[in-house]
């Protein structure tokens, strides 16, 4: 099929409409089948349940054109289990694993003149998402829900190449110890906005957040986990309250079967940030976003990579783990789904 007519090396990472989204809804204790629709508005209860108590979860994923042409999207199945969990913590009714992955790529198959081609830096982003839409008035789960999945064109997250980013710790919590911080629901990206608003004001970047229980072990941003680099070693955060990131947890597998790396899954100190030599914050959007300097309450840490570009091994895993999902470099069994 014929790309779109667009100049893709001008878009920037926002919402353009495209040709078709996937809605599924629940209802009497079942999902029904599922279809495309041209409309791309949702119309629900003032009452509903996502707008008075939040009931929501959603996902993000990426379809890209290969190399030889093909198009394809990466690791979705993480993306239905995530969902999965997701739903289950805010008791809403979960969308079938395997009814997810067809139904993302019937959504891409139906988008295909809106993947942007190969080369062009651009990428269509993938948003699955359920919410409670039934009117519920008293504190419980609602008893109707939808499922969607709408797709945009977006350029690089980063115009110009990923410049290190300035962290600082925040004097916020991001998640209670045995709250929400390990499902992706859109009231933890909520209650994040406040704290990177007022980041963004004293002239940073991001919030690096402590574990909420002691304040003193690293946790991950408002965004995305973070790794760090020391030596041949590379060390991710292991915590019951952040989110098990698809990118990360591919960034792991990369690091120690493609580039010969130690990896270790561990609580971090903040008191050992002098120690690492780079820092990435990892996600779908930007991939990695290498991470110059972490401010701790007035005291500066300059990590030794800088503040003018990537660090070298923060560097090739990016590259690495680009070059596997843009078909350049051979991907593991099972990560790559193409769209027929």
């Amino acid at each position: 099929m014929e790309k779109q007519n667009i100049d893709w090396g001008s878009l920037n990472f926002e919402y353009h409409e495209t040709d078709k989204s996937y809605v599924s809804n629940f209802k009497n204790g079942s999902w029904d089948d599922g279809e495309l629709t041209s409309d791309h508005t949702v119309t629900i209860s003032e009452c509903a349940g996502v707008l008075q108590y939040s009931q929501s979860v959603f996902e993000g994923l990426k379809a890209y054109t290969t190399k030889d042409s093909r198009i394809v999207t990466f690791r979705p199945d993480l993306n239905a289990d995530r969902m999965i969990d997701s739903a289950k913590r805010l008791e809403m009714p979960a969308f079938p694993k395997e009814r997810f992955i067809d139904a993302v790529l019937e959504t891409i198959k139906a988008n295909e003149s809106w993947v942007p081609p190969y080369g062009s830096g651009a990428t269509l982003y993938v948003r699955p998402y359920m919410f409670g839409s039934s009117a519920v008035i008293g504190v419980k789960p609602a008893d109707e829900y939808q499922f969607r999945i709408l797709t945009t064109p977006v350029g690089p997250y980063f115009k110009g190449g990923a410049k290190p980013v300035k962290l600082k710790i925040s004097n916020f919590d991001r998640a209670a110890p045995r709250g929400t911080g390990h499902i992706k629901a859109g009231l933890n990206y909520a209650m994040s906005l406040h704290a990177i608003v007022s980041a963004h004001a004293e002239g940073f970047n991001e919030n690096l957040y402590p574990d909420s229980a002691t304040r003193t072990k690293v946790e991950e941003t408002g965004g995305a986990n973070i790794i760090f680099i020391k030596g041949n070693t590379f060390v991710t955060v292991k915590s019951p309250s952040i989110l098990p990131s698809v990118t990360r947890r591919s960034l792991e597998y990369v690091a120690e079967h493609y580039l010969g790396m130690t990896v270790e899954e561990r609580e971090i100190p903040l008191t050992e940030l002098p120690e690492f030599e780079e820092a990435g914050l990892c996600g779908t959007a930007a991939v990695i976003s290498p991470v110059g300097s972490i401010n701790n309450h007035g005291r500066e840490i300059l990590l030794p990579s800088g503040m003018d570009q990537m660090g070298p091994k923060i560097q090739k895993l990016y590259d690495t783990l680009t070059g596997i999902q843009m078909g350049t470099i051979e991907a593991p069994e099972g990560w790559i789904y193409e769209v027929k």
